[in-house]
């Protein structure tokens, strides 16, 4: 998630386990930072390799079995500017909660988090929240000032609470966009062999439904507020190296880094106009297929790195067609009954 949201909820956890109600500032910035130490992996960088960061980020520094050693590194150069106000062990431990949240909090989003790293590098993407959501960030920040302020830890065990909560309705959300998800495939003939569904940005409300059926991708919305909504969006075709670059090396470089770059994008790859290799997951629009990040091939050099691009601009129809579905002023209400065996 957002590094605000990672502070709010490291700053969170270490006030709400903080066993005397005194220093309650000091444990909140320390666990602030500490939740948001992780992400200084995005440092992992090579000028020459574009994909390094997509092994690294969300890596080691995110898996369960380094939150003890991570929050070490982290407590030890802050109990430097601690030490009269926190003991060792007070600072170690504000760290330990801080630290401890953000791999968790990650895995929530789709992004993928290699949570069991160095045992699978199999990336955790539990699909119940957006990367970034106000209605789960600002309570929780508004929470951890308040304890902060009147030196009252109750609140800071309210904010995670608040948290929680969230985030077990995102999972309930989640499950009912992917219900609507799945029948309405099975309405238009389809049987699909993959399916996911995501929140769009900054809610929980309006997710972007994927699913794989015979060598395409569908793409469309699903708005599950009291009454769920369903948008049709468009499809395109699965991409498939040996078609899309048949003359490039199975062992040359850039074809290596396809395969890294479909083990990012759990293999959910299409090929854009412009013949670029895109991440399906993700677009500003749920129902649209607009790409936010992918990789450009050649051919011509296939000893080379491949090149990446990103792109996160919105225009103003796009923006207000989101707003359209996030408010409901589109599409009809979907009334799905399920089909009888037989």
């Amino acid at each position: 998630m957002d590094p605000i949201s990672q502070g709010a909820l490291g700053a969170a956890l270490a006030t709400a386990t903080r066993q005397r109600q005194k220093q309650l500032f000091t444990v909140a910035w320390v666990g602030a930072l500490a939740g948001m130490a992780p992400d200084l992996d995005v440092l992992i960088q090579s000028p020459t390799d574009p994909l390094l960061f997509l092994e690294y980020h969300r890596q080691f520094t995110h898996a369960l079995i380094f939150i003890p050693f991570g929050a070490l590194l982290v407590a030890w150069p802050l109990h430097r500017l601690v030490g009269k106000v926190l003991s060792w062990r007070e600072t170690y431990l504000a760290c330990l909660a801080g630290y401890a949240t953000h791999g968790l909090l990650d895995a929530c989003t789709s992004y993928g988090t290699q949570l069991f790293w160095p045992f699978t590098d199999m990336r955790v993407a539990w699909n119940n929240s957006s990367i970034v959501d106000p209605l789960f960030t600002l309570p929780v920040l508004a929470l951890v000032v308040t304890a902060v302020i009147l030196n009252k830890r109750p609140f800071a065990i309210a904010a995670m609470g608040w948290a929680i909560a969230y985030l077990a309705l995102g999972w309930i959300q989640q499950d009912r966009a992917m219900t609507v998800a799945q029948m309405q495939a099975l309405e238009r003939g389809h049987d699909p062999s993959r399916l996911t569904v995501k929140p769009s940005f900054g809610n929980i409300i309006l997710f972007k439904s994927i699913y794989q059926h015979e060598g395409f991708y569908y793409v469309d919305a699903v708005r599950v507020g009291v009454q769920a909504r369903w948008c049709d969006g468009s499809r395109i075709a699965q991409f498939d190296r040996a078609k899309s670059f048949a003359m490039l090396p199975a062992d040359s470089q850039q074809a290596r880094d396809i395969e890294r770059f479909r083990w990012f994008s759990d293999d959910y790859l299409a090929q854009d106009d412009a013949g670029r290799v895109i991440d399906m997951r993700y677009s500003m629009v749920p129902d649209a297929i607009d790409a936010m990040w992918g990789i450009a091939v050649d051919t011509a050099t296939p000893d080379e790195h491949v090149k990446w691009w990103s792109s996160r601009q919105l225009g103003e129809a796009a923006y207000q067609h989101f707003a359209d579905l996030l408010l409901g002023r589109t599409c009809e209400p979907v009334i799905l009954v399920k089909k009888q065996p037989g």
